[in-house]
């Protein structure tokens, strides 16, 4: 079943959009009165109870005045911001580095409990070696065009994964098999990376999974690099932007699909013997 990664934020848009226009509606004004009230042109009005726009702040601010309900500014600007926060671009996330963007995930990591995240393309972050984490983040930098700091933010991110060691968690990580063989950085750099994965699986607090490419009968294709924390949120990562789930509904999607490519996976010497392959051939 395809799943949408960016439906939660835009529920959570038109349920902004919708309150809105149910106060307009409520206090008897046309688009275009709320318009000449707020001192914009009636179609941002339809922009915003269409979801099409976003309000800021100040348009929500305007508009509660303009429909004589003030008490309500406080939630509903909490809300739509809670609402934008779930899609946000990686050009807007990194504006402050590459370096920032790692430290800003320690709060989280350290409040979740049982980490599950799925990769079909790279090396799990928390799995990875500075060469490789480097060579990934550099490339990042350059497709969108911003300043390079790869090389202290590929630090920061193994500064991160050292709570692999910390009490308190656990970690189950999904990768296909493919991810052993896109090589990111120089020979040494990836043989680094599988070299390390050899003695990840071994970390009491890791369970290492590897779906083989030649799965047969695949009950679920590969599907967007994810991480679920517990089971409150889901993050997605798309090539533009990162996606924050909260619904429930969705999370139990993600869960079901995360245990279903569970039961896909090779894990122990299963797994190793697939990382010598991809290690065997670098050479």
């Amino acid at each position: 079943m395809p799943i949408s990664p960016s439906s939660s934020a835009q529920a959570a848009r038109e349920n902004v959009a919708s309150q809105l226009r149910a106060m307009r509606k409520d206090a008897g004004l046309t688009v275009v009165e709320l318009a000449r009230r707020c001192g914009w042109h009636h179609a941002k009005t339809s922009r915003i109870e269409n979801a099409r726009t976003p309000p800021s702040p100040t348009d929500i601010r305007l508009w509660c005045t303009a429909c004589r309900a003030a008490d309500r500014v406080r939630d509903l600007v909490a809300a739509s911001l809670d609402a934008e926060s779930m899609y946000t671009e990686w050009r807007r996330r990194t504006r402050m580095g590459l370096r920032r963007l790692q430290e800003s995930y320690v709060q989280l990591y350290r409040s979740t409990g049982v980490f599950r995240v799925y990769s079909p393309t790279l090396v799990p972050g928390l799995l990875q070696t500075e060469g490789y984490s480097r060579a990934l983040l550099s490339g990042n930098a350059r497709l969108l065009d911003i300043p390079d700091d790869s090389g202290e933010a590929a630090a920061a991110r193994l500064r991160r994964s050292k709570i692999i060691h910390e009490p308190g968690h656990r970690f189950l990580f999904l990768i296909e098999e493919g991810a052993l063989r896109y090589r990111l950085g120089d020979q040494a750099d990836m043989a680094a990376q599988l070299g390390h994965l050899l003695t990840a699986g071994a970390v009491p607090s890791v369970s290492l999974g590897i779906i083989p490419s030649r799965t047969p009968e695949r009950a679920v294709w590969p599907q967007e690099l994810f991480h679920i924390y517990d089971d409150t949120l889901v993050s997605v990562e798309l090539l533009s932007a990162q996606v924050n789930i909260t619904q429930p509904s969705e999370i139990e999607l993600y869960l079901q699909a995360f245990e279903q490519l569970r039961g896909m996976a090779v894990y122990g010497a299963e797994a190793r013997e697939l990382i010598v392959r991809a290690i065997e051939a670098l050479r």
